[in-house]
């Protein structure tokens, strides 16, 4: 199977931006934050040959494309898949912090 085609929003990037600052700068661990960065993208690189191939998240929001998530360390991962013409792009919407109430921002 072909690879899904990557997308990503701009929430996502501050999201993930937001906290790898807060890790470098505030808990002072630059190395925590270089470390997450690239869990994240090997995570989602992973994914991506077979994006659909796991559970949807369902919100109680009524949504045009599910929801899906991945897990990087303390940290959810959410992405939809969109169908394009004749390929699919997962689309990687956002960054949230697990123990977070993150069911409100999604």
């Amino acid at each position: 199977m072909r690879d899904y085609q990557l997308r990503y929003l701009p929430q996502f990037y501050q999201d993930i931006e937001e906290h790898t600052l807060y890790i470098s700068r505030t808990l002072k661990n630059p190395q925590a934050a270089k470390e997450l960065l690239e869990a994240a993208e090997i995570a989602i690189l992973e994914r991506r040959p077979h994006a659909e191939a796991f559970e949807q998240y369902h919100s109680r929001k009524e949504r045009k494309y599910p929801y899906y998530r991945i897990y990087v360390k303390n940290f959810v991962i959410f992405y939809v898949v969109i169908p394009e013409g004749n390929h699919k792009v997962m689309e990687i919407r956002r960054f949230l912090y697990g123990k977070s109430n993150w069911k409100r921002k999604i």
